[in-house]
């Protein structure tokens, strides 16, 4: 952007926090947009830089320079992965927790893709910065995904997921003691109306269902699995909130600082699909991983029932 935006405060209707005001003035940018610039010094007040808690009064000269945003590129990396199943058509990956799935604007390198496209050739259908993913698990989510090869396995892969064909079950460690020993919760997601980095339970949000089985209870804490009968951004993680029971260490949806570890512990365990060329019923498993196991030891030794 080389567009300059400036605002004389006139009135009193417009004094208050910059970040606050800006964002009611200019509807066009978001206030977490203008909360970038101030700290990129692409907003000054009077001449000066300023913080986004400062206030503006009657009479400040507001200059917004807005940045453009970097340009995504995506270059092969030769990153580790490990890849539980291989042929000419699918790969079979176990993500770490902590790794991105794909490249975006807070994430630009270092991903899954990143190290795929360096090991193989992808689907080209899911667009220019998601070649070969055909679903995706959040950063902080450990377990199996399927990657398409080329565009006939893609297309193959994403109409079992259209047409909930496929199988994925999901082992998490959530808060309390659940005291059914399976359920099923149905509720919409859609993305939250008071934190747009959140999804929630909202009366218009996309039909979303989750079955739960409990795998073992703690004092504090159940253990279960997941088998996601749709498949929405943070499902589980929301769904397990909505029955008050939020997935345990989820900087998002639950309490902060519960357990040590770093994101929600929350595994893609199991992955089922038909192989796009041969039809057959390929299922394939990945255990827990050590950091998980871990904290699993750990509730067993302080917070068990006995």
């Amino acid at each position: 952007m080389s567009e300059s935006f400036k605002l004389t405060i006139e009135d009193e209707t417009q004094c208050g926090r910059v970040d606050k005001v800006l964002s009611s003035q200019f509807t066009q940018f978001s206030r977490a947009q203008i909360q970038k610039w101030i700290l990129a010094g692409a907003i000054t007040v009077n001449a000066h830089s300023i913080k986004a808690k400062d206030k503006l009064t009657i009479g400040d000269q507001v200059i917004i320079k807005p940045t453009a945003p970097k340009t995504l590129s995506l270059i092969p990396e030769n990153i580790a992965l490990d890849i539980i199943y291989e042929d000419q058509d699918v790969i079979v990956v176990n993500k770490p927790q902590g790794m991105v799935v794909h490249p975006s604007v807070g994430h630009p390198d270092h991903t899954l893709v990143n190290a795929l496209l360096y090991h193989s050739p992808l689907s080209t259908i899911n667009g220019e910065f998601r070649p070969g993913i055909v679903h995706r698990i959040d950063k902080d989510t450990s377990g199996l995904l399927m990657i398409a090869k080329n565009d006939r396995a893609h297309r193959s892969l994403a109409a079992q997921l259209k047409n909930k064909t496929n199988q994925r079950e999901y082992v998490a460690l959530v808060h309390g003691q659940i005291k059914e020993n399976s359920g099923v919760i149905d509720a919409p997601i859609g993305r939250s109306p008071a934190n747009r980095q959140k999804q929630a339970i909202v009366s218009n949000g996309r039909h979303a269902v989750t079955h739960f089985k409990v795998l073992k209870r703690y004092e504090h804490y159940t253990l279960v699995s997941c088998q996601l009968e749709t498949g929405r951004t943070h499902q589980i993680r929301v769904h397990m909130q909505y029955i008050n029971h939020p997935v345990a260490g989820d900087p998002l949806y639950g309490p902060h600082k519960t357990l040590a570890g770093n994101g929600q512990y929350l595994h893609a365990r199991l992955l089922g699909f038909k192989h796009p060329t041969t039809g057959k019923q390929m299922t394939f498993e990945a255990p827990l991983p050590q950091n998980f196991i871990d904290i699993l030891a750990h509730l067993d030794a302080t917070d068990n029932l006995g």
